[in-house]
């Protein structure tokens, strides 16, 4: 109970930052009734939350030990809190613009700190493994409730209302709280810890990349981001197109997917504290694959009767879905796996490579897949996941091995 307060906040670090950053697709529909933009204009808005974490990340994984991690999750909760409470006082799509740019930029310090503090306030790689897995599924409670919370501040009356903006006083409410309760736990020492004994460089971060267990890692990384956003982010669209949802039903369904996998990475959390982690890995890889193949093929035979809710929808939206429960461990145990095995001083560098390896994972899953679903149909998109889940089984075999010699 040493670090509850530093724990607590982390949690609500990434609660509050899921809920920011997966509302993109809620605001880019709001502001184009609020604020009367284009389409077009309003999808700018993914690019300026997505570039601004990969530059960040790129330019402060091999410094921020100089910074602090605890002043650098101050100085992203700070900007986040104001960039909250100057969103409703604004409400101007430019405003909307630094909102994201702001969160994307804050995400990048949040993340690259997180990971690197987890190592300050655990004692061993079991614990470390298990903490790892709680953060990341409290990010995925964050996903589904943001949907419910987004929802409740909108207006449905189809008027150009600026109510929705309002839900960012209870976001800069949760910033503060998680400002306060990191403000008040002691780890100031690590600012000087870091930059006295370890100068660091893009040049010793470039090395660091280039280490074989740290290169068979971030492919793992890579590859593992690249079939969970191939998923995440096409499956409202496999539902509307594929099964024929309704538009609103398809979106609601897909937060089956974020509710599973926040289930899936909370059990991991148990799990991983008793079982050696590659075990569990292989084991959740081929379970997904088999789910794969089981529940594909159910599209086919969905009902042709008009689907108008939960209770008429046909069974391979709720079956599908469940697939984020057999990934979800694989993300937060490889991470942990790879700190875990690094000096402490090289946690930094570490986050910051696999912040920059995520986002170029998910960027490419959900490119690739959507040329897929485009040239071939949905099924053929979803089956294609087979593919990068075998190397990523090949992958981990190889990681294992590594850190074995390791250790």
């Amino acid at each position: 109970m040493k670090y509850w307060r530093l724990k607590i906040s982390l949690f609500i670090n990434y609660f509050l930052f899921a809920m920011l950053l997966n509302s993109v697709g809620t605001v880019i529909l709001q502001v184009q009734s609020s604020f009367g933009v284009l389409a077009s204009e309003a999808g700018i808005l993914e690019a300026f939350k997505d570039l601004s974490i990969a530059i960040t990340s790129f330019f402060i994984a091999s410094s921020i030990h100089r910074l602090g991690y605890k002043n650098a999750m101050l100085l992203a909760l700070g900007l986040v809190t104001l960039a909250c409470l100057a969103m409703p006082l604004l409400h101007t799509f430019w405003m909307t613009k630094v909102l994201f740019a702001t969160t994307g930029i804050s995400f990048a310090l949040i993340k690259v700190s997180v990971y690197a503090t987890i190592g300050m306030v655990t004692t061993d790689e079991a614990e470390h493994i298990s903490v790892m897995n709680f953060i990341e599924s409290f990010f995925m409670i964050g996903i589904l409730t943001g949907y419910f919370i987004f929802s409740y501040f909108i207006d449905d009356s189809g008027r150009a209302s600026l109510a929705w903006t309002q839900v960012y006083y209870l976001l800069a409410f949760l910033a503060s709280v998680a400002f306060l309760l990191l403000w008040s736990t002691p780890l100031a020492h690590t600012a000087q810890t870091s930059a006295e004994n370890n100068p660091s460089s893009f040049a010793e971060m470039f090395r660091l990349a280039i280490v074989p267990i740290v290169l068979v890692f971030v492919a793992s990384a890579f590859i593992y981001v690249l079939i969970e956003q191939s998923i995440m982010s096409w499956l409202p669209t496999f539902n509307s197109q594929v099964l024929r949802l309704p538009a609103t039903l398809s979106v609601q369904m897909a937060s089956i997917l974020a509710a599973s996998t926040a289930l899936g990475r909370f059990v991991a959390g148990i799990l991983l504290r008793k079982i050696q982690w590659i075990y569990v890995l292989i084991a959740c890889i081929v379970l997904a694959g088999g789910l794969v193949m089981v529940a594909l093929p159910l599209a086919q035979n969905s009902s042709a009767v008009a689907i108008t809710g939960w209770s008429n929808a046909p069974v391979v939206a709720f079956v599908f879905p469940l697939i984020g429960l057999l990934i979800a461990p694989i993300y937060p145990a490889i991470n942990s796996t790879i700190l875990s095995a690094l000096p402490k001083a090289q946690h930094g560098m570490m986050s910051g490579l696999i912040v920059i390896f995520s986002a170029l994972g998910g960027t490419t899953g959900s490119l690739i897949t959507g040329n897929i679903f485009e040239h071939f149909g949905g099924q053929t998109a979803f089956y294609f996941s087979l593919l990068p889940m075998g190397i990523l089984i090949v992958l981990l075999l190889k990681f294992y091995k590594l850190q074995q010699k390791h250790h």
